[in-house]
């Protein structure tokens, strides 16, 4: 399996989590998005979305859009429960996380980080619903110790990828103490150096 990614791009860092965990082996191929490499030709036939990551199986067949990667690499494993309820929890919060989690705190740190902004120069509308979605995680995870079920899930995979990085898109953690404590224990569950957040 071929993974086309870059390495600092929390959705891609989700896919490498997973399979890693997995053991799943596979060849990493940078794509460097500052230099539009996910809109070449060739890489448009892999994907027509023109982002990353992407895998490419060994028979050819390629799929992209990190959450839906990471629950096929999941598929009969640990990372996935076969319960179709818990599943559809899972899935109730890979879309959260596309829709009102990444769109706002990886934006914000893409513009610190890839455009070289500084934290004053974030857009206020994305760092509000940031600022809500870290919330909402803190409020979720109260009282429990992984997001869906009783062990570390692909849930937790989409949810940390950014989350853990979100201080460099200008976000303080401190405030919520349940979602410091719950990135602690993915990291250590998947087996992830710890980040340094200061």
């Amino acid at each position: 399996m071929k993974i086309y990614g870059d390495r600092g791009s929390g959705n891609c860092q989700k896919v490498s989590i997973t399979a890693d965990f997995l053991k799943i082996p596979y060849e990493w191929v940078d794509i460097d998005i500052m230099k539009n490499e996910s809109r070449t030709e060739a890489f448009l036939k892999k994907s027509p979305m023109g982002q990353v990551p992407v895998i490419e199986l060994d028979d050819g067949r390629c799929l992209a859009q990190s959450n839906a990667i990471i629950r096929y690499l999941a598929a009969g494993s640990a990372l996935l429960p076969v319960d179709p309820f818990a599943q559809a929890k899972i899935d109730e919060l890979l879309f959260w996380e596309q829709y009102s989690h990444e769109p706002y705190v990886a934006t914000s740190r893409y513009h610190m980080v890839y455009l070289g902004r500084t934290k004053e120069q974030r857009e206020p509308m994305r760092v509000e619903r940031a600022e809500k979605a870290l919330d909402l995680m803190e409020q979720l995870i109260k009282g429990k110790t992984w997001y869906v079920g009783d062990a570390v899930s692909v849930a937790d995979i989409a949810l940390v990828a950014y989350t853990r990085l979100a201080h460099e898109g200008g976000f303080d953690l401190a405030a919520r103490p349940e979602v410091k404590a719950w990135i602690a224990r993915a990291e250590k569950a998947l087996g992830l150096s710890p980040v340094n957040r200061h």
